[in-house]
């Protein structure tokens, strides 16, 4: 069992990538469903901005007791983050807090 990520197999190396990629995009599409920023997910969940944007975009590896975290801001159990995203990523960023229901 390797302990060390340059001692991982290319294939576990590529597994870990798609996981990440995939927990990424379900937390980025559960965000967009709230009206929810980046900045406000990241205040309300204790992690930084710059953290969410590597965990949506699968370049960051979060320690499991963040996903409690990010499961909480986003009111869903923990096991809705580790669901393939339900559509196609949304290319239009929102850059405010919580969105009005109003539009």
């Amino acid at each position: 069992m390797p302990t060390r990520p340059y001692q991982s197999s290319e294939e576990q190396t590529r597994r870990w990538t798609e996981r990440r990629a995939m927990v990424g995009a379900r937390i980025r599409e559960l965000r967009l469903e709230q009206d929810l920023s980046q900045e406000a997910l990241a205040l309300e969940s204790g992690l930084s901005r710059n953290m969410i944007i590597g965990i949506e975009w699968g370049r960051k590896s979060v320690a499991y007791e963040r996903l409690w975290d990010i499961a909480d801001v986003l009111d869903v159990p923990v096991s809705q983050l580790l669901l393939p995203p339900e559509s196609a990523a949304k290319n239009s960023p929102y850059r405010g807090g919580r969105r009005s229901m109003g539009g």
